[in-house]
């Protein structure tokens, strides 16, 4: 049973600190997708260098957040928030240059992407990655650990979706981490291929991920 952890939404500077803490403790290593208009905040940059210094990985999660793009078809959405984020990423980006789309609380479909967001993505060699976990930690603060361990038991190669938000989510990390081990779960850093749609700017699979331009 392998694990990947994902962190969306951030950084947020109280919240993504205590992460920061708890996965340096057990020397495990996840990936910081984080939106564009929070990097900009105070106090937020000097967390993403430390996620890089730590040997964490930092990935793009759009400028806004706001809407996703396959509901927004248009090119110069599209490239605002994919290329305007990623401009803000210099010096922090992964080389694989990782971008996980917006997914309306964790649903898979074609609102993820526009053929001008492939557009984006594939000229600007990006690698697009997906999930296969969103245990809904935002609304739930406790709760949200046994939804993410019955996804976890259910695949080889979980990637799971939780956010560094003041939500209060993030206090039960540890114990998640700690059930994990408990388990004999592998927190590994690399994303399996079934949700990576797009790697450095290639194809591989786009199937019921992009909203048809005619629609």
């Amino acid at each position: 049973m392998r694990v990947t952890l994902t962190f969306d939404n951030g950084p947020s500077p109280a919240t993504t600190a205590r992460v920061l803490d708890v996965l340096g403790e057990r020397g495990l290593r996840a990936t910081f997708f984080v939106v564009g208009n929070m990097l900009e905040r105070d106090g937020a940059r000097p967390l993403a260098d430390r996620a890089v210094t730590e040997r964490h990985w930092v990935g793009n999660h759009s400028m806004t957040h706001a809407t996703p793009l396959g509901q927004r078809p248009d090119p110069d959405y599209a490239s605002e928030e994919i290329d305007g984020a990623q401009a803000l990423l210099d010096g922090l980006s992964h080389e694989r240059r990782f971008f996980r789309p917006f997914g309306l609380g964790g649903a898979i479909g074609t609102h993820l992407l526009s053929p001008a967001a492939v557009d984006v993505l594939t000229s600007g060699r990006y690698t697009c990655v997906l999930w296969t976990s969103v245990p809904r930690d935002w609304e739930d603060a406790a709760g949200w650990v046994d939804r993410a361990l019955a996804d976890v038991e259910r695949c080889d190669h979980s990637v799971v979706v939780l956010h560094d938000l003041p939500t209060g989510a993030m206090d039960a990390l540890p114990r998640f981490l700690d059930e994990l081990d408990g388990r004999g779960a592998e927190v590994v850093q690399d994303f399996p291929p079934a949700v990576v749609p797009i790697e450095r700017g290639a194809v591989r699979a786009l199937d019921g991920l992009v909203r048809d331009a005619s629609a």
